[in-house]
């Protein structure tokens, strides 16, 4: 699964590529990163998550949203990573749309989330990507999204 002969970024890395933080940077590391084609992003969930302390308490589950958040950071990071730097200084990438979401399995901690992410389509700004979450080789939930690159407004 995870190819150590493939770029690998760690929360710090991307840090420097998102402009999200804790606690919505949800992704600690970015794996198997193929610029411009795909990359494996990855949650290491425990309970202590802000979104799973009332979400639901005694049985915790990780939210479907929370998924989808998390298949566009790892999707956004991808392609902070592929592109020339000073292509995204001073950008975001925004989601404009989610297809075909399916929440296969509940996902419980403890537990390792990977979120398989494949570029589709470039087409300018706007990016295609079809993904695969899975803990355990299961798959987890799987979806398909766009997103485009902005200028940030700050």
């Amino acid at each position: 699964m995870i190819n150590k002969n493939l770029p690998y970024l760690n929360k710090t890395k991307i840090e420097e590529l998102l402009p999200h933080r804790d606690p919505m940077l949800l992704i600690d590391n970015l794996y198997n990163i193929e610029p411009m084609k795909s990359a494996i992003g990855h949650i290491e969930l425990t309970e202590k998550k802000f979104y799973l302390q009332g979400h639901f308490p005694g049985q915790p589950v990780m939210p479907g949203v929370m998924i989808v958040e998390a298949f566009g950071q790892s999707a956004a990071a991808l392609a902070a990573f592929s592109i020339d730097k000073k292509e995204v200084e001073n950008k975001l990438v925004y989601l404009m749309s989610v297809q075909n979401a399916r929440f296969r399995n509940p996902v419980i901690p403890p537990c390792d989330l990977y979120l398989k992410c494949n570029v589709d389509k470039i087409k300018g700004k706007i990016w295609r990507y079809k993904g695969v979450a899975y803990c355990n080789d299961k798959k987890m939930a799987d979806a398909e999204w766009m997103a485009t690159i902005v200028d940030r407004n700050d």
